[in-house]
């Protein structure tokens, strides 16, 4: 008995403590709901609970950035279809042709990572500059793919080592080529690890901000990040109006995250069974 209630009381100061723990973490976003919720807010001038919620910030926030949101949707999904496209074939041969060096070429993979993005924008640009793909969907698209490239070829690499090379193998005896079985094969039971990498390719992409703010020196191409970091700079004193932008900025990120998640956690195994 004795056992059971320290048990039972331990269970219950855990299940506290971790309530506490989520109050800490969601507080900013309940706040910055609650600010979008207000008309004519400021920093000094924001209840705790809003008495008379208004979803007019909303539609200034979407008069003003609603185009950006679309461009950062256009550019997220574009990095995705770059990124998925070079890294699956790329971590499909590191993991089944044993081909040498290929412990160095993860391991360098891996360090790109640690490169400071600004390092990486400022090389960038001169390239771009002589390219023509300054201001351009296409260039910030590649720019942003090779934010999530290193750690989809890791994570798809780490996936496809432990897919049984006798499947690929039995595809190729019933008459399949080396690139119907990657296609019709492999992929198919990589699904959860696509999804994966592709979900924080997106995530990467839709929060840049350096690539965003060193490659577009016009308005044309402007995401969603750099349209707030402007719209701060026009109403420094309409909080209402900023804090609106960035809960519809975090909207689609929430959404695919709440819907992917199953497939996230899924294994290795779920995945080769269907």
């Amino acid at each position: 008995m004795n056992r059971t209630r320290t048990s039972g009381a331990r269970r219950a100061w855990n299940t506290v403590a971790a309530l506490l723990i989520l109050a800490v973490m969601l507080f900013p976003v309940y706040w910055m709901l609650s600010t979008a919720l207000q008309p004519h807010s400021s920093i000094a001038n924001v209840d705790v609970v809003p008495t008379s919620p208004s979803l007019d910030n909303f539609r200034k926030a979407l008069d003003t950035q609603g185009g950006s949101l679309v461009t950062s949707l256009l550019v997220s999904l574009g990095a995705v279809v770059v990124a998925l496209a070079l890294a699956a074939p790329a971590a499909y041969g590191l993991a089944q042709f044993r081909l040498r060096g290929s412990r160095p070429i993860v391991f360098g993979t891996l360090i790109t990572q640690m490169v400071p993005g600004i390092v990486v924008a400022n090389a960038l640009y001169s390239a771009y500059a002589d390219l023509h793909l300054v201001n351009s969907y296409l260039g910030l698209i590649l720019a942003d793919a090779s934010l999530g490239l290193p750690f989809s070829v890791v994570l798809l690499r780490a996936f496809m080592v432990s897919i049984p090379g006798e499947v690929v193998e039995a595809a190729m005896v019933d008459g399949a080529n080396r690139f119907t079985a990657f296609v019709r094969i492999v992929l198919p039971m990589s699904r959860n690890a696509l999804i994966t990498a592709g979900l924080f390719t997106f995530l990467f992409a839709w929060a840049d901000f350096i690539f965003a703010l060193t490659l577009n020196t016009t308005d044309d191409v402007r995401p969603v990040t750099l349209g707030i970091y402007e719209f701060i700079g026009a109403h420094v004193s309409d909080w209402g109006a900023v804090m609106a932008t960035a809960v519809l900025s975090a909207v689609p990120a929430a959404i695919l995250l709440v819907v992917a998640q199953r497939y996230i956690a899924a294994g290795i195994a779920g995945g080769s069974i269907k």
